[in-house]
């Protein structure tokens, strides 16, 4: 009579690696494979699938050394316990990734097999597994790089006067470094939900979205600025206005491709350090109403001139916001921070830290950008 086998996983992006264990597996006997659910994954990996547990079911039936499969109706690492119990294997079979002792424990207590196998590709075949594949395909998400008024989008500084932030998304060509100032923690967030590329949808709602996603109600923490996520979502140059509130009154986009080119021509970045453990930006701050319209003011210019493609007025907004933004939150200019600005400043027009400061990049406007340093490309519009 022949063997039952038995093998449980995830086979998410389904590969020549899962393939090759399907054939190993199923020299033992005929093969039956439990699928971890969409759930369970989220649970276990906090990310969402590729492939849903319909798909993944529909493809792993699909390979011929498999008998039959279905989606386990458990939790946790140990999902497959009632998949089991209902097909009563005589064999089952891990990976050596997937050798635990609870589960020779769980094989051990039912009479089952418990057979190791080594990961062995298909003669003239890579090996594969889906961590190595993660790996190698990036994530298309945006960044973000904020260019005037920023910090108006929390409403502590915006009640003394509202104005607008300016934010260009970028394209990723480059990861940029966590801790930034590039809102890595938003686009993080974002990974969440969008793993690879943000759907082709309305990006103003997709950027209320992810601001929801990331500011979870109910929590006594700092509630992340509107501007990470509009400027991630949404395509080219965008403006928000923030008068007193969290998300702003109105928002305004520049999709103009003679303007984007121009930006993309006088922008550049050069990485100093990430800002370091322990560094609070928002200690001593100076918040009045004469600080913030200064950043609100500036904010307002720096539009402007981009929209007139007046370089000369573009830098002096550019340096005037980030002088108010320093202004207002002196711990921005964390130690080693002048010292960084110093080897650039003449070299280029005009300069700032993306995000909160402390370190991270320096964004410059420059007549043409310097050597060595990182250039931008700002995504257009999703078609």
């Amino acid at each position: 009579m022949t063997k039952k086998v038995f093998v449980s996983g995830c086979y998410d992006m389904l590969h020549s690696g899962h393939v090759a264990f399907f054939k190993e597996a199923a020299r033992f006997g005929d093969l039956y494979v439990g699928i971890g659910s969409d759930k369970t994954i989220y649970e276990l990996k906090s990310r969402q699938t590729v492939c849903s547990e319909v798909e993944r079911l529909y493809m792993v039936k699909a390979v011929r050394y498999v008998k039959d499969a279905c989606i386990n109706s458990g939790s946790g690492m140990m999902d497959f316990v009632e998949s089991v119990d209902r097909v009563k294997p005589d064999v089952f079979v891990v990976n050596e990734d997937g050798d635990s002792e609870i589960k020779r424990t769980f094989c051990k207590e039912r009479g089952i097999e418990y057979v190791v196998l080594k990961r062995v590709p298909e003669d003239g075949l890579t090996e594969r597994s889906t961590t190595s594949i993660r790996n190698t395909v990036k994530s298309q998400l945006p960044y973000r790089l904020d260019l005037a008024g920023t910090w108006i989008d929390q409403p502590y500084v915006s009640k003394f006067s509202p104005g607008w932030a300016l934010t260009i998304s970028l394209e990723p060509t480059i990861e940029f470094v966590e801790r930034c100032g590039m809102s890595t923690s938003t686009r993080n967030a974002a990974r969440k939900i969008w793993p690879y590329q943000l759907p082709n949808y309305n990006s103003e709602m997709l950027a209320k979205l992810l601001f929801c996603f990331e500011n979870e109600p109910n929590k006594n923490e700092h509630v992340s600025g509107a501007q990470d996520a509009i400027g991630i979502c949404m395509p080219g140059l965008c403006r928000h206005y923030y008068n007193n509130n969290y998300w702003p009154e109105k928002i305004e986009s520049c999709l103009d491709e003679d303007v984007l080119c121009w930006l993309e021509e006088h922008l550049c970045m050069m990485l100093m350090f990430p800002r370091r453990p322990g560094t609070t930006v928002v200690e001593n701050s100076h918040l009045c109403e004469e600080n913030v319209k200064e950043l609100a003011d500036a904010a307002s210019r720096c539009w402007d001139a981009i929209m007139r493609k007046d370089l000369q007025g573009f830098a002096a907004s550019f340096k005037a916001s980030f002088e108010a933004q320093v202004r207002l939150f002196p711990g921005m200019m964390a130690e080693g921070v002048a010292e960084e600005i110093e080897k650039y400043k003449d070299k280029v027009l005009a300069w700032k830290m993306p995000g909160a400061g402390g370190g991270g990049y320096l964004a410059m406007v420059c007549e043409k950008p310097l050597e060595g340093s990182i250039r931008i490309k700002i995504r257009r519009r999703l078609e």
